[in-house]
């Protein structure tokens, strides 16, 4: 049995989708407090955040598959390796100071519009290319983990950018804060499942 057998339960998912919707969330928070939109246009761009943040595990799934046969033997360690990278990596950003409501990038995306809306959902969804190619080498079924990451991204990016006002961008960072210690979990539990760490 593959790790992402025990691990990829509906639980686990849950949680691998709501870690990797928190960088998303965080931006929108800090959009929703320099110029809080209106509902019609938050849902507009939760989808616009949604759909890409869909698309880049797929591609990231796609290039793991290609290398996965090349590196069996140590699939476990590249899981772990690109999980507790990215985890890592939001830890690190939640500890940057939070920009200001009148010079910081979100606010100048706020005003750029579609194309600075489209570049910033792109940035925020890197990550998952990367997480996408650790789900190939252990065999995850990436097309309900980037379905069920879409919706988690749409849903908390629409919700961040009308409570960024009311919440102030801090609650973004603590929740981007918490999604990088889920994946860092999630990371290690695939690496103790397969070295025998766990009994």
């Amino acid at each position: 049995m593959r790790p992402a057998d025990r691990f990829m339960t509906p639980l686990s998912i849950a949680v691998l989708s709501l870690s990797m919707s928190t960088d998303a969330f965080a931006a929108a928070v800090s959009r929703g407090a320099a110029h809080r939109p209106a509902f019609a246009t938050a849902v507009r761009n939760g989808l616009v955040f949604g759909v890409i943040e869909a698309i880049t595990p797929l591609i990231g799934w796609g290039l793991g598959l290609m290398a996965a046969g090349l590196v069996e033997r140590i699939d476990h360690w590249i899981a772990f390796g690109l999980l507790g990278a990215v985890g890592a990596k939001m830890l690190w950003e939640a500890f940057q100071p939070v920009e200001t409501e009148g010079g910081g990038a979100d606010s100048r995306a706020a005003r750029n519009g579609a194309l600075a809306l489209v570049a910033t959902a792109v940035g925020t969804s890197i990550d998952a290319a990367a997480v996408g190619v650790g789900l190939a080498f252990i065999g995850a079924n990436i097309w309900i983990i980037a379905l069920s990451i879409g919706i988690s991204t749409f849903m908390l990016t629409t919700l961040g950018m009308l409570i960024g006002k009311a919440v102030g961008v801090r609650f973004g960072k603590i929740a981007e804060f918490l999604g990088g210690v889920a994946l860092i979990l999630i990371g290690l539990s695939i690496l103790a499942d397969h070295m025998g760490w766990m009994g």
